[in-house]
Order: structure tokens, then sequence, then C-alpha cells
């Protein structure tokens, strides 16, 4: 099928956009300093790498980026990233999916300080729809087919959440925000390095009503991360991060449902130490562990109440060693073991235990100058369902060095079966101990291009995923089995760095193709377009103001009411924020959401909240 872009606002204006930088970014200049390319990224090969020398499609979020933004939801930080689709079934605080290139919401891999955060039994939900990120955080995006590297559900991609280093003399902030809704939320944080010493620590919480009756969602996050240089090439260091969320949910605007509560905490730790055990090598252990208990409320006049309690625990020890020789290479191998547990009171009745022993090996080879290989097998053993093998190879071209590069990347994938679908029971269900893992294989090829003096880059990704052996209801529907194919397909557009006028821009665009190939039909919320913009710009003595916008179109839904397949609802949402400083200290903040009072809903029959004007102090000591 032809890729046709749409001829109307906002289309239009990124097609414009995405045409006028790559005719003139080779002569962009930046009035005043900008946030500057990250140095390395980390997740595309599960070692330090140069932005050019990377072959695949990847994303870095700083936190610089968000606090000026006045963005502190985990949702919201994705929101520019291209591909990475979001759709809430409530307000703040509710559960939100991501469908990363289109793959299901339980096809995506987040990574949180070097764990997964979720597998098949242990989802992100409400942590993506509650959490925040603090001021020491850093989000990065790997697109496409990532299970070579990181195992099961790394099929849209992988999401990695990552407290950094403390560095530098200690500093702290303290910030207070109140608004619409009921919103009142605070945050206080500190770090600092000092005699071979690191530490962060962000402590954040807040409430807000949102608009609907029984609505109302209470958080705090917790980010805390410490270090210790003991001596050359030996460092050690400890993280621990907390999340716990008292949600009202009332439901569809069909059902109002006025009591039922939904409460989760989510605890993750991890210990870990690197070092460099001789010359050429580097070395990386961790422990980890995670624990969650998600609590579901649902009142029932003249019977009792209807609770479903959801437990998670899992151990993890990852290793991982990298050789950098003399012929070019750097091999890295290691392994993953890790050991879950999931009760679940609800509808299968689950109370399972499962265990998984991951081998990996990834070769980066640098043939010639500015030509960059990578390639990599895994085998992931689970003691449930058996084995899977997957393999990764990329490629990234740099004709133009710090100007230009080409890069294209194909992967395999998988998505493990869950206790429900494997073991559960009910008198109307059984599961299906004999099912194999959801596959995927992917491909996709690009360009980027680059500011002088990594001030900014444009880049173009064109992407393509076949899915198979996809877990559905068996024929009779009282079972599961692996009956379905699908395919994604489109193009990813992302641009970040300096329009005329010294304004400080990040763009992106997504077209995207989502078909379930067994029926004929298009998969569900996956928008045929999407996009989102955000503009600021310093206009010195303190003031600052910044615009951000975001607009879906053409995509299909399911009637919350009637469960009938409906054209879903265009919508575009825009939000204004803006910072004066008083002093070097003292800043006053302000934002409107919803800026033009736009009744949409992601999710049909959960409306988001109208306007909503919010201002507030931050302090730095």
């Amino acid at each position: 099928m032809p890729i046709t872009l749409p001829t109307h606002f906002p289309g239009r204006l990124f097609l414009t956009c995405a045409a006028l930088l790559a005719g003139q970014f080779p002569s962009v200049h930046a009035q005043t300093p900008v946030q500057s390319l990250d140095p390395f990224v980390f997740t595309a090969t599960r070692t330090p790498l140069a932005p050019g020398a990377v072959g695949s499609a990847v994303d870095v979020i700083t936190a610089q980026d968000l606090a000026r933004r006045q963005v502190r939801s985990l949702s919201g930080a994705l929101g520019l990233v291209p591909g990475a689709l979001q759709f809430t079934s409530g307000a703040p605080g509710g559960i939100t999916s991501i469908f990363l290139r289109g793959a299901n919401s339980n096809q995506t891999l987040f990574l949180v300080d070097g764990i997964r955060l979720n597998d098949p039994n242990t989802d992100y939900q409400l942590f993506l729809g509650g959490s925040c990120v603090s001021f020491c955080d850093s989000l990065e995006v790997s697109h496409g087919p990532q299970s070579t590297l990181y195992g099961g559900e790394a099929v849209g991609g992988v999401i990695a959440l990552r407290a950094e280093r403390g560095a530098g003399a200690s500093s702290g902030a303290a910030a207070l925000e109140a608004g619409s809704f009921g919103t009142v939320q605070g945050a206080l944080s500190a770090q600092g390095e000092r005699a071979g010493w690191g530490y962060v620590a962000s402590l954040q919480g807040g409430r807000t009503e949102n608009e609907r009756a029984n609505n109302a969602f209470d958080s705090g996050n917790l980010t805390v991360r410490v270090d210790r240089t003991v001596r050359e090439g030996l460092a050690v260091g400890a993280t621990v991060r907390g999340f716990r969320g008292v949600y009202g949910s009332p439901g569809s605007r069909f059902t109002n449902d006025p009591d039922n509560e939904e409460r989760e905490s989510n605890w993750l730790a991890t210990a870990f130490v690197e070092f460099a055990p001789a010359s050429g090598w580097d070395a990386k252990l961790t422990l980890g562990g995670q624990a969650r208990r998600f609590v579901a409320e649902s009142p029932r006049a003249g019977r009792a109440t209807a609770t479903t309690v959801v437990t998670n625990r899992r151990g993890v020890l990852d290793g991982q060693a990298s050789f950098t020789g003399p012929a070019r290479h750097r091999v890295t191998g290691g392994f993953t073991a890790e050991a879950n547990h999931t009760r679940n009171t609800g509808f299968g009745r689950i109370n399972r235990k499962q265990g998984l022993l991951a081998l990996f090996v990834q070769d980066e080879f640098n043939p010639v100058e500015q030509v960059f290989l990578t390639a990599g097998l895994r085998s992931d053993d689970h003691d449930t369902f058996g084995r899977a093998t997957t393999g990764r190879v990329t490629a990234a071209w740099l004709p133009v060095p710090d100007r230009l590069k080409f890069r294209a990347s194909y992967g395999t994938a998988f998505r493990a079966p869950s206790f429900l679908d494997l073991y559960g029971e009910s008198a109307f269900y059984r599961g299906n101990p004999d099912l194999a893992p959801e596959k995927a294989q992917g491909w996709d090829a690009g360009f980027d291009l680059y500011a002088a003096n990594r001030r900014g880059s444009l880049a173009v990704t064109w992407f393509d995923t076949r899915f198979r052996g996809l877990i559905a209801s068996s024929p009779d529907f009282t079972s599961v089995v692996n009956i379905q194919r699908a395919r994604t397909r489109g193009v990813e557009v992302a641009f970040q760095g300096t329009l005329p006028g010294a304004v400080a821009a990040r763009l992106a665009y997504t077209y995207l193709e989502a078909d379930n190939l067994s029926t004929g039909t298009r998969l569900l919320r996956r928008p045929r377009h999407s996009a989102g913009a955000d503009v600021w710009r310093d206009f010195g003595r303190g003031l600052s103001l910044g615009l951000g916008i975001s607009w879906v179109a053409d995509r299909r839904d399911v009637h919350a009411a009637t469960f009938a397949q409906i054209a879903g609802e265009d919508y575009t949402v825009a939000r204004i924020y803006g910072a004066y400083g008083v002093n070097d200290r003292l800043t006053v903040k302000a934002r409107v959401e919803n800026l033009f009072d736009e009744a949409y809903e992601p999710v049909h029959g959960y409306p988001q909240p109208g306007p909503g004007v919010f201002a507030g102090l931050e302090w730095v000591f």
C-alpha cells in the first residue's frame, strides 16, 4: 500500500518542516544554547555507544528537557517519541497502554534501572499512568525488535528509565505546584559527588481530584541512587525506586461507578558492580528485585465487595562482559537469570512460579572508518513453555561524518505466554499449557541528519514488523491458541534542535499501517497519523515560554457500551507553559493543559479532563 500523508493541518506542517530542515539543516546555528544530544546511548547494544555508531532508531529524553517542558509524568515524557502511541482508560493515574510501532501494549518492554519492570504477568499500565520521572532520570527508547539483548516482550522495542549518577557539588531543589481539579503536588531532590561517592535522591507526590466523580488520584514516587568509586576500574552502586498510587476508578462514562478503587505499590531495587578485570575488558554484574501489589475493589449493593489482588515478586541476576580487541571488534556476552512468582485472585485464579535462564552474545564491528556493524544471538530458556531463540543485526554508515548517517536493522523477537494463557481456570475457561510464544520479525531503514556542534538532529525511519502465532481465543472461546498473524509498517520522523528565532523545538510524526492479517481488519487503537510538537524560547531576563501540541487521526476503536467496532475520533490537544526566574534560586512556573478545551477520548468512553491551569514555585539550593 502506498504511503500518503494528509494534506490538512498538522500533517502538512510536519511534512513542510521536514523538507525545510532537510534542505537547510547543515547550516542551522543556534543563537542561544539548547540541550545537546546525549554523548552516549546504552540500550541499543547494552554498551556505551556514540549516537553516530548506532544502527537502531533510538530516542533520548533528558531530565533537563523534561524540566524545561514542565513534564513530570512518565506518560507525558513519552509524548514526543515517534511511534510511542499512548492511550489512557481514565484520567491521570488511570490505566495507560503504549503501542510502540503498533505492537500490542504487552509487547513493549520497560527497563527500570537495568531490570525489567514488566513481563506477561506483571503489567506496567498503572505505573505508566501515574508514575513520575525525577530530576535525575533519563529515558531511552530503542525501536524495533530487541529480544536479542533483553528477552521477551521487547517486540515493539524497549523503553529504559535510568537514574543517573550524582556529579559535581552538592545541590538540591524543592518545588510546589497547585491548580485545577484540586491538584496539589510537590517534589524534593538532591544530588552531588564527594570523595568518590555519588548520590541522587528524589521524592515526589501529590493529589488531584480529576474531573469526574470518584476519580481522585493520590501518588508518591521515590528515586535513590548511590555510587562509590572504589578505585580505578572498580565501582559499586545501588538504586531504589518506589511508586504508590491510589486511583478512584469510575469506569467508562456509561458506567460512572461511584466507589471503585485501584491501589498499586511497585518497588524495584538493584545493587551493581562495574569492573575492568584486565586490559580491554569491561564487566558489570547486577542483582535486582521487584515487589508489586495491585488491589482492585468494587463494592456492590447487597453483596460482598469484589476484590482482586495481584502480587508479583521477581529476583534477577544479570551479568555481562565486553572485550575490545585489536581487530576493530567489541564482543559482549552475558546472562540473565530470573525467578518470578505471581498470585492473582481474580479471573483464572493464578498462583504460579517461573524460572528463566538466558545467554546472549553480540559483536560490534567497525570494519572501516565510519561503518559500524552489530550482530547478536540470544537463547531464553523458561521452565514453563520452553526455549525461544532470537537474533539481530544492524548497520550504520556515515558518508559525511557528524552530518549524515544511514542505518538499518533486522531482528526477531518474542512474547512469552502468560500464566493465565497457560494455566488459568474458571467455569468457562481453561488455559492451554501447549502454547508457544508469540513471535515477530522486523526491519527498519532510515537516515539521520546532524547539525553542527551536536545542536540538533532530524531522523527518518521506515519500518515493517510481522507477527505470527499471536495468542487469541480458540474457536469455541473456552481457551486460547496461537492462531493469528499481524503486520505493522510505516514511517517515523523526529526532529530536535533550533528553529529560526532561537526557538528550541522537538517534533515527531508517525504514519502507521497496522493490520490483523488473520481477520483482514485494522488493529484497534493504532492511529494512521499521530504527531506531536513542542517549541520553547528563552526571552532573557529570566522569562521563557513554550507551547506543546499533539494530534491523532484515523483509527478504529471499540464502543464502551455496545462493544461494536467504531471509527475513533480525531483530536488535537494543546498546552502552554512558562517560567520566570526571580533570581538564581527562585523560579515561578505556570502551565495550561488542554488549552483549547478539546473534548476527547483516547479510549472510547473514557473522557479526558478539560482545561487545567497550574502554577508553582521552584527553589534551588
